[in-house]
């Protein structure tokens, strides 16, 4: 992080809540380490963004952070081709990071980086299995072609989750159908450790997490990937988060939409 002291970044984001809502946490950052953040605000839907990228020419930040998804990546990627920004000091967020979001812009995406928090492609035996068990037989959900593909492999990671929430709460509580509580016990005791994900075949689909009551992320970490042109490479291994800093700010955030909601936040034991 102490690299960052001196930079300009530029921050590209869509002017709605899921775009806002790394502001305070970027400013955080930005006087914590020392860098100098340009907060540049994308109308909805995010398909006109001349204006914006025109202002990224002016700037020529050392790094621009992009917080947009669907259109407005592929919009953004074309613009900065456009004006000339290289694709490959463009970082964006998992939102914006799906071969939707990039094969559509063509050759203005190649080069672009962005984090994910999974791995890609079918290169897995837990991904392999589930073409051999269920494409294989005709019961895929949705084209073959999918399978590795960003969204595809979220998809599956939920069910994977929800899978393994249920097999820890059965543990617990007998083989036997299970009440909504039990379920949330099992997704509040997951414990997926490295052993883990290498015995079903998922090592590097995902990082070892450990999930808890007050903790339902379980450690965050991320891979960053480049777009070549016509797939993803790899280009780190899993990178923990800024959480000694973000986390606080989350937690505030919380706290004060509870209290503006009158919620009575959850007890942890």
């Amino acid at each position: 992080m102490e690299q960052l002291k001196g930079r300009k970044i530029a921050h590209v984001y869509t002017d709605n809540d899921y775009g806002r809502e790394t502001l305070p946490i970027l400013d955080a950052q930005a006087a914590q380490y020392g860098f100098a953040i340009q907060h540049l605000a994308v109308p909805m839907p995010g398909i006109d963004q001349k204006a914006t990228w025109l202002r990224v020419k002016v700037a020529q930040p050392d790094w621009v952070l992009l917080r947009t998804n669907g259109f407005s990546t592929i919009t953004a990627l074309q613009e900065a081709a456009h004006v000339g920004f290289p694709r490959d000091k463009i970082v964006g967020n998992w939102w914006s990071c799906s071969e939707q979001d990039v094969v559509p812009a063509g050759e203005a995406a190649r080069g672009y980086i962005c984090a994910n928090f999974h791995g890609m492609g079918t290169d897995f035996p837990l991904i392999q299995e589930i073409l051999t068990h269920v494409y294989a037989r005709g019961k895929g959900p949705g084209p073959e072609s999918n399978v590795g593909t960003a969204y595809w492999i979220r998809g599956m990671l939920s069910g994977f989750f929800t899978t393994e929430a249920i097999r820890r709460a059965m543990g617990e509580f007998g083989n036997q159908p299970l009440t909504g509580a039990q379920v949330q016990w099992g997704l509040d005791h997951l414990d997926i450790t490295a052993a883990y994900l290498k015995e079903l075949g998922a090592e590097g689909l995902l990082a070892p997490l450990t999930l808890s009551c007050r903790d339902h992320e379980g450690g965050g970490s991320v891979k960053f990937q480049q777009w070549d042109g016509k797939q993803w490479t790899l280009i780190s291994d899993w990178i923990a988060t800024d959480q000694a800093l973000v986390r606080p700010l989350v937690e505030a955030s919380a706290a004060k939409y509870a209290q503006e909601k009158g919620i009575t936040p959850r007890t942890c034991p």
